[in-house]
């Protein structure tokens, strides 16, 4: 015995339990026909639909020994979902399976729903692992499916198993169902923040703070603002500005093929900035410093995939088509990635192309942003990280 059952209960094989373990037909799908013809890729999640299940015509002197009925359970037999299985429900059309599905029929005695939950068990998946041969393309085969070990209670058990198996599973679902909604809900609440925060509405502007303009003057006395005549009624201290005029831009190098080696610093690509586990191309060549990023340091992708990053790397060279942004001194760093976070969807608004989506320097820079007095600007750093510790923890208890 595997392991110990309750009393009333008994060790048996799918064999055993099964009247009928068949192969599916070697048919070619087709868009018209007499038949359904279930395929392993028709099952997703646990679900078929029937609509865009193809069709097949069949031998009529042979059809009757595949044809699907309420109650049978089909299991994947090879590829990357062997071992996968879907109990058929709700069937009203005349429909077959193919042959790289296995199909189980219980005997009358035997509820599918409770031979479906042991094929959702980890005892059937810890034996469909040490049964599966092959080593490109793992399969099993009827004769491993049917010898797979089954704990068997009494039939009214077996129904009371099902029974309140649908009520847990069911209530799972609804869990789950809440759980994407909630993830939803605060996806939508960080940008909402960001928002907030960029139009003067997450903290309190306060009187005694310097107003921008007066900052952007004394730093610069040259500097003539935006007209604000095109623009919302600004809060109180706030400026307009362009993207261009609150950081010096650095484009990344554009390395050349015989630059990228397997040893040295890591070579910085946009999707490397997208994918925390994407290998680096390296370089042991030394370049302008101006190309070399550092942790912490703010940079901007702009082809591609448009959106803003903080570097949390080690030192490494910048590749093309990322800015390296150095704010002045009247923005603070963390501010502007906040800012320029809450303005992806207008980058991408100014953007152009089809096969790669860019925006180019000097589309960036004229785009308008919003400019608070620089102390409002560090409390609305604080109130946006406060608020996203929150939703993170929230996040991560789901």
């Amino acid at each position: 015995m595997p392991f110990e059952v309750p009393e009333g209960w008994a060790w048996t094989t799918v064999n055993d339990i099964s009247k009928s373990i068949l192969y599916g037909v070697s048919e070619s799908a087709k868009s018209e026909g007499k038949y359904k013809l279930l395929r392993i890729t028709d099952i997703q999640d646990n679900q078929v639909d029937w609509e865009t299940v193809p069709c097949t015509d069949f031998d009529e002197n042979k059809v009757s020994s595949y044809i699907l009925y309420d109650g049978d359970i089909v299991f994947a037999r090879t590829g990357a979902t062997v071992g996968k299985s879907y109990l058929i429900k709700g069937l009203n059309q005349k429909a077959i399976y193919a042959s790289y599905l296995i199909r189980v029929q219980t005997f009358d005695m035997i509820l599918p729903e409770y031979v479906k939950l042991f094929f959702e068990s980890g005892y059937y998946w810890e034996q469909i692992e040490l049964s599966s041969v092959g080593i490109g393309q793992p399969n099993v085969n009827g004769t491993i499916l049917g010898n797979l070990n089954i704990p068997l209670p009494p039939f009214a058990e077996q129904s009371r198993i099902v029974t309140e198996m649908e009520k847990w599973l069911s209530l799972i679902d609804i869990i789950e169902k809440g759980k994407a909604n909630l993830q939803e809900a605060i996806k939508q609440a960080k940008s909402k923040i960001l928002d907030l925060a960029i139009h003067g509405k997450l903290v309190p502007q306060d009187p005694n703070d310097e107003p921008a303009i007066e900052l952007l003057k004394r730093i610069n006395p040259d500097f003539t603002p935006c007209d604000n005549g095109h623009y919302e009624q600004l809060p109180q201290g706030w400026t307009t500005i362009k993207v261009g005029d609150v950081a010096n831009y650095i484009n990344g190098r554009a390395f050349k093929p015989e630059e990228w080696e397997q040893e040295g610093l890591p070579i910085i690509r946009i999707q490397n900035l997208n994918d925390k586990n994407a290998s680096y191309n390296r370089t042991t060549e030394t370049f302008e410093s101006k190309f070399l990023i550092h942790s912490g340091d703010l940079l901007f992708a702009w082809a591609a995939s448009l959106g803003t990053y903080i570097w949390n790397g080690n030192d490494a060279w910048l590749n093309q088509h990322i800015f390296k942004v150095e704010p002045y001194l009247f923005i603070e760093k963390q501010y502007l990635y906040y800012v320029f976070e809450a303005m992806t969807t207008e980058f991408y608004t100014q953007s152009h192309g089809s096969s790669m989506v860019h925006i180019t320097k000097k589309q960036f820079e004229d785009i308008v942003l919003f400019l608070p007095p620089l102390e409002e600007q560090k409390r609305i750093i604080q109130a946006i990280e406060l608020i996203t510790i929150k939703l993170d923890l929230i996040m991560e208890g789901l």
